[in-house]
């Protein structure tokens, strides 16, 4: 995903964090990085493997999911001329990023893709050492960054991320009127409407570039033959984690 400071400019300015997002090629984005075997989705793991996430056809009413990339492309161009910027006046920015593959080569991908809207991007990579540091001082106009959630439930992806107080939410994004929204999903009893609810703010988010998804990723779990009993999880590394029904067949 992407974090961007919105305080200073570039990002600090609507139009161009919309630009940014139209101009997200996310397919491509898959097919460099996993073959083509991760998912596209919001900041709620995507179904069928995630229980909250939209349907792909919901999705693709979001700014920067919809399938006709060109006109994406072209929205997002007509907001960078609007700035300021053009094929003579590019916008040069940084995209900070871990000098690990993990994070260097999406980064890479990205610069690549934002040349079609004028956005003139160089890679700064830093050592893991020096990356959180960075973050906390949010030293950095955009920055390419990975998100593991612990379990697939509402709660945890959004009072981490996105809560205005919460030291996991590295952007800063902070925006009372959705964090109300997060309680009012909380407390919903019945599933489908907590559902939709969780829908609404997310689309909220991802309307608001609070911290644009790329793409999610998916892991292969390998274990020995002998081990019996274990169940490999969709949806969460932590489900069934006691290992209580797993045992050994060997002397």
């Amino acid at each position: 995903n992407i974090m961007l400071n919105r305080e200073v400019p570039p990002f600090d300015n609507p139009d161009i964090r919309r630009a940014l997002v139209l101009a997200l090629d996310r397919q491509g984005f898959m097919n460099a990085l996993t073959e083509g075997s991760g998912t596209i989705g919001g900041h709620l793991k995507p179904p069928p493997d995630g229980l909250w996430g939209m349907p792909a056809e919901v999705l693709a009413t979001l700014p920067g999911f919809g399938p006709d990339l060109e006109k994406n492309r072209e929205e997002a161009r007509a907001l960078m001329r609007k700035a300021g910027y053009g094929p003579d006046r590019p916008l040069a920015i940084k995209i900070f990023t871990r000098a690990v593959s993990l994070y260097r080569s999406p980064a890479a991908v990205l610069a690549n893709q934002l040349q079609d809207i004028y956005i003139e991007a160089g890679l700064d990579v830093v050592e893991t050492s020096h990356w959180f540091t960075r973050i906390g001082r949010r030293d950095y106009s955009l920055a390419l960054e990975t998100t593991g959630n612990a379990v697939d439930d509402p709660d945890q992806a959004f009072y981490e991320h996105f809560a205005c107080r919460s030291e996991r939410n590295y952007s800063r994004y902070c925006n009372p009127e959705i964090e109300r929204m997060f309680e009012s999903q909380s407390t919903e009893l019945d599933v489908d409407k907590r559902r939709q609810l969780a829908w609404d703010i997310d689309m909220k988010l991802l309307a608001d570039a609070a911290r644009p998804p790329l793409v999610w990723n998916r892991a292969a779990t390998c274990w020995q033959p002998y081990v019996k009993g274990y169940v490999p999880q969709i949806n969460s590394s932590y489900n069934g984690f006691r290992f209580e029904d797993v045992w050994l067949d060997r002397r």
